[in-house]
């Protein structure tokens, strides 16, 4: 028998390019004031009968170069607060392997699995944004790795001691595996 928080998937958003719209005056992404990600879920259940259960935690709304010390502890807060063994956190991908490294190292509860993921281009407006595939990559994961802390990007699945981004290609790879 399942216990009702194995029906529920959380989603903690902390911002990031994912959570970002296009400026092209500033030929850069902003991040949005607050997340589109509930109203972009909102719109996939109606539309294409998603039936999954979501709860959302909003953060903060920063670039990940922004990230406080005060703003990765609201992150573990938020983590060992929420009501489900199924995590899904939202984060900017400059920094997301410090992030999971940080979660690793603090994190008390030890029953959940906890995703991390993110986009290089932007949710909103983009028809050709890795957000949408990394989220269903994200999504699917959470419901069958063993409890831990991961980082899913790339259709890759890396461990906090592992993983590294390369800021030249924008991809995620093991420091350990010979994939850079």
């Amino acid at each position: 028998m399942s216990d009702s928080r194995d029906e529920i998937i959380h989603i903690i958003l902390t911002g990031g390019t994912i959570d970002s719209v296009w400026s092209g005056a500033r030929d850069t992404v902003v991040v949005s004031e607050h997340s589109v990600l509930p109203e972009y879920f909102e719109e996939i259940r109606r539309n294409l009968k998603f039936y999954q259960e979501l709860t959302f935690t909003e953060v903060c709304m920063k670039d990940s170069r922004q990230l406080t010390d005060e703003d990765r502890e609201n992150i573990l807060k938020a983590v060992e607060a929420a009501g489900t063994d199924k995590i899904i956190i939202t984060h900017g991908t400059y920094t997301m392997p410090v992030t999971a490294r940080f979660l690793k190292e603090n994190l008390k509860r030890k029953d959940q699995t906890i995703i991390l993921t993110g986009a290089v281009v932007p949710l909103k407006e983009f028809n050709f944004s890795d957000g949408p595939f990394n989220l269903g990559f994200a999504f699917a994961e959470v419901q069958t790795l063993e409890p831990g802390i991961y980082v899913c990007m790339n259709a890759k699945v890396f461990i906090p001691e592992e993983v590294a981004k390369n800021t030249d290609e924008a991809k995620f790879y093991s420091k350990f595996r010979n994939e850079q």
